[in-house]
Parts: structure tokens; C-alpha cells; sequence
């Protein structure tokens, strides 16, 4: 990975300079480096989206498709799907090169309050439950060699799991150099445990073993077909492939992000769709439909039924597999919460980075004390069901902007200008799969919008609302002093609230 282009600003007061990516040389402004080069942009993409379900149940698209033959077609239409979602996301990533990816997107087309409610369900519920769950995934599947007749204790995960986010915070602050690095590795890791079970699933094909892959019975059903079940089996494998927009959050510590933003989704979306459509080929060939929907970890499984005193590689490799993934969301997010407080939707102290280190320590620290909160709590799997819609609804509200922009603005310089065909496909998709949820969900995504529309009169209050009470802006004033204090940060200065392809306050 190669550092990127810098202007080198004023030497601080104890003699160490500062990075800067400001136009002005020798202003002494603190900015966030580029350090992210192509390989760690593409482990970003590929390690987010990439975490434990692949390993341990890929079994959702398969009961719901009710056959193997229509399993595989749902995984390679939601990987098509998702690389025009990655494509529309690439040219608003290079129009708008603001780290915070869709929240700064909506933002700036839609305006101060749509962008506010994409944050605060963020902040509020989707990173630090998703994080949570990741974490404990990798507790489990750490302790549970060492608890072989029983569950793992419920403390003991939950103390793991702390442990693994707060190692991987300190890594985090310290330095991006360290984080990308993390995330590479575990990338690597992940992905050659998975090209084992595919080189497994190609020796099993040369064996004979492919009765699941013949036409005859490919679409031999265990259950019959029902529309209901087969749109809910397009929306879990939708939801398998979440994560492809995360590059998107750290677009301002790219490396040359016009070229390897676009050049890291070309690379990386096509490689996961192969992935899992060549694992769960591989699953086929040495599991019945019916054994693969009774495992509660697959690759497990397949690992006892084919790899034998080696099958010990699977439980290690989801969680080195879980480990990455903590370590990508918690990068990634902390960049969204800082682009939301650079923009002054949350708290400036969440802005500032480290001096030195040119990492935003506050937003790191804010993103691990929410994740170790909800560790505490046992409503985190009710939550996801209940925001995963709202997640999903950003998406199309994302992409539906760039319609709007190419209307709003056609003479915007554009780096990268895909047919609009592009984003209209994935819109129906997209309403598809919406429409759908609010049929067969009606509670929980109604449930999901409450929570949403909770933020509407914190925006007003904290955002929109000027004259303050003076006690109120001491206070916040206190606060962001006692922080610059601690952490030695400073703020990032460069004005970019309204930047040239700023559409709506």
C-alpha cells in the first residue's frame, strides 16, 4: 500500500509536522491521510461484505428457493444486482468526494434532514448492533473448543467479544496504516479458507460427486415453489452481499480515489459473487439439500465430512473471518460518524483526529463504547430485523439520487457517468424487494420506520434549532476543550459544508 500525495503544513509546537490535504501549503491544517491503496480498498469492499454467514449459514437463500438450482441462480441475479448498486454508488463516490458515502450522498442531494435519519439509524442501531453480533460470533466460535459438550457461558462470550472490539479500537487509533494492514491479512485469510472448500468442491465434482448439480435434479424441490418464499430467498441474498458500499465511507483517504475507488468494486464484487456461488456449489457436492439445512455451521460440516483431522481449519477460519469483520466496521464506521459531525449532525468532538496520527480517535472511541453497549443488552437480533428494512430503503433512496443529480446538475463534472439504465434497474429491484418486506413484515418494518422518524425531532433540536441556550454551547464548548486535551486532537479545518457539488442545504 503506498502513501498517498501530501502537503506537508506547519511544524506543531513540539516540532513534528503535520499532514495536510489542503489546497494551501503551509497551513498547518490536520487532515486524514490517504493511505489506502487499491489492495486495501479492495480488502475493505471484499472483508466487509465477506463476514461469518457464508461459513456458517448460507442456508436462508436455499430454504426459501426451495431448490439447489434456483439457490444458485438467486446468489449469481443478487450479485449481478449488487454490482449495479456498486457501479451507481462509484459515480456518486467520485462526484461527491466526501468520506460518509450515502449519508453524505443524500445529505448534499436531498437535503440536511433525509441525511440526518440516515445517520441517526446508523449511530443509533445498524453499526453497533451489526458490530456486536460479529464480535460475539467470533467469541463463540473461539470458545467453543473448549466447551465441546455445551454451549459456550453467555458471560464469557460477551467478555470476549469486549475484548476483541477494544484491541481492535486501540489498533484502530493508532494508526491507519495498522488498520488497513489488519484487514488485509484477515482478508487473505478468509478468502483462502474459502477457496479450500471451492478446490474441495471441484475435487468432489472429479470424484463424481455432483448428483445436486445435474439439471435432472437441480431443480428437484424439497418444498414447493411459492413467490412468497422465493422473493424472501432474493432478499436474504441481498442481504449476504451487505457491505459493498463501505468503500464509499472512506472515499477522502483513498489513494487516487477516481481511479481506485471504481477499479477496487470492479474487482471486488465480481470476486465475491464467484465465491459464494462456487461455496455453495462446493456445500452440494458433499451435502444433501436437507443435511445442509439441518447444520447450524455449513462449513463445519463440510469440513468434518471432507477434511477430516484438518477439520479444524473451518471453526479457525470463521473466526479469523469475524475478526476481519469487526475490524471493517469499525473503520468504516467511525468515518460515518465523523463526516456526520464534520457536517454537524453530531457532536464536533467526533470531527477532530489525532494530531500525530492522523486518526479520528473520538469517532472510534464514540463507535466501541456504543458496540460494548449493546453487548449488554439481549434485544440486539430484534433490532437488526427491525432497521435492516430502513437500511435496505437507503440503498434505493441512494441510488434514486443519482437520478435526481444527473436532473438537478447535468453539467456536474462526472469522472465516471454510467447509463442511467443502471440505476432504474436496480430501482426496481430494489421496490421489488421493498414492497415485498412491507407484505410480508408489515410490524417490523413499520416498527423500523418508527425508530427512524425518532431522529426527525432530535434534528430539529440538535441541528436545525441556532439559538441555543448559553449554558447549553458552554457545555459543548467544555466538552470539546476537555477532548482536544485527552486525546491530543485537533479539528479537521477544511470548509466542507458547502462544496462546489453541494446540491441542497
Amino acid at each position: 500500500m503506498t502513501d498517498g500525495p501530501r502537503l506537508r503544513g506547519n511544524a506543531s509546537a513540539d516540532g513534528d509536522t503535520l499532514s495536510s490535504e489542503s489546497t494551501e501549503e503551509g497551513s498547518g491544517r490536520v487532515a486524514l491521510k490517504k493511505e489506502i491503496g487499491l489492495v486495501s480498498a479492495c480488502g475493505i469492499i471484499v472483508g466487509n461484505i465477506i463476514g461469518s454467514g457464508i461459513f456458517v449459514s448460507p442456508k436462508g437463500v436455499l430454504e426459501n428457493a426451495s431448490s439447489v438450482g434456483l439457490a444458485l441462480i438467486v446468489w449469481i441475479v443478487t450479485g449481478v444486482i449488487t454490482a449495479i448498486g456498486a457501479l451507481c454508488y462509484a459515480e456518486l463516490g467520485v462526484t461527491i468526494p466526501k468520506s460518509g458515502g450515502d449519508y453524505s450522498y443524500v445529505k448534499d442531494i436531498f437535503g440536511g434532514l433525509a441525511g440526518f435519519l440516515r445517520l441517526w439509524i446508523a449511530v443509533l442501531v445498524i453499526y453497533p448492533t451489526n458490530q456486536a453480533v460479529i464480535a460475539l460470533t467470533f467469541s463463540n466460535y473461539v470458545l467453543q473448543p473448549l466447551f465441546p459438550s455445551c454451549f459456550p457461558p453467555e458471560n464469557g462470550l460477551r467478555l470476549l467479544a469486549a475484548v476483541c472490539l477494544l484491541l481492535l479500537t486501540w489498533v484502530n487509533c493508532s494508526s491507519v496504516r495498522w488498520a488497513t494492514r489488519v484487514q488485509d491479512v484477515f482478508t487473505t485469510g478468509k478468502l483462502l479458507a474459502l477457496g479450500l472448500i471451492i478446490i474441495m468442491g471441484f475435487v468432489q465434482i472429479c470424484k463424481g460427486e455432483y448428483y445436486w448439480l445435474e439439471p435432472a435434479h437441480a431443480f428437484e424441490t424439497f418444498q414447493p415453489y411459492d413467490i412468497g418464499q422465493i422473493a424472501l430467498s432474493f432478499l436474504q441474498g441481498s442481504f449476504a452481499y451487505g457491505g459493498w458500499n463501505f468503500l464509499n465511507y472512506v472515499t477522502e483517504e483513498l489513494v487516487d480515489p477516481y481511479k481506485n475507488l471504481p477499479r477496487a468494486i470492479f474487482i471486488s464484487i465480481p470476486l465475491v459473487t464467484f465465491v459464494y456461488v462456487f461455496a455453495n456449489i462446493a456445500y452440494v457436492t458433499a451435502m444433501s439439500p436437507q443435511e445442509l439445512l439441518a447444520s447450524n455451521a455449513v462449513a463445519v460440516t463440510f469440513g468434518e465430512k471432507l477434511l477430516g483431522v484438518m477439520s479444524w481449519i473451518m471453526p479457525i477460519s470463521v473466526a479469523l473471518s469475524t475478526f476481519g469483520g469487526v475490524n471493517g466496521s469499525l473503520f468504516t464506521s467511525s468515518r460515518l460518524f465523523f463526516a456526520g459531525a464534520r457536517e454537524g449532525h453530531l457532536p464536533r468532538l467526533l470531527a477532530m483526529i489525532h494530531v500525530k496520527r492522523c486518526t479520528p480517535i473520538p469517532a472510534l472511541l464514540f463507535t466501541c463504547i456504543s458496540t460494548l453497549l449493546m453487548l449488554c443488552t439481549s434485544d440486539m437480533y430484534t433490532l437488526i430485523n427491525y432497521v435492516g428494512f430502513i437500511n435496505y430503503l437507503f440503498y434505493g433512496v441512494t441510488v434514486a439520487g443519482q437520478i435526481v443529480l444527473r436532473i438537478k446538475q447535468p453539467d456536474l463534472y462526472r469522472p465516471i457517468k454510467v447509463s442511467l439504465v443502471w440505476p432504474v434497474i436496480y430501482l426496481l429491484f430494489w421496490a421489488f424487494l421493498l414492497l415485498f418486506s412491507l407484505y410480508s413484515e408489515p410490524v417490523v418494518c413499520g416498527l423500523g420506520m418508527a425508530i427512524m422518524l425518532t431522529g426527525v425531532p432530535v434534528y430539529f433540536l440538535g441541528v436545525f434549532w441556532d439559538n441555543k441556550p448559553q449554558c447549553f454551547n458552554t457545555f459543548i464548548g467544555m466538552e470539546t476543550i476537555f477532548t482536544k486535551s485527552i486525546f491530543a486532537v485537533s479539528t479537521l479545518f477544511q470548509d466542507l459544508c458547502n462544496p462546489p457539488w453541494h446540491a441542497v442545504n
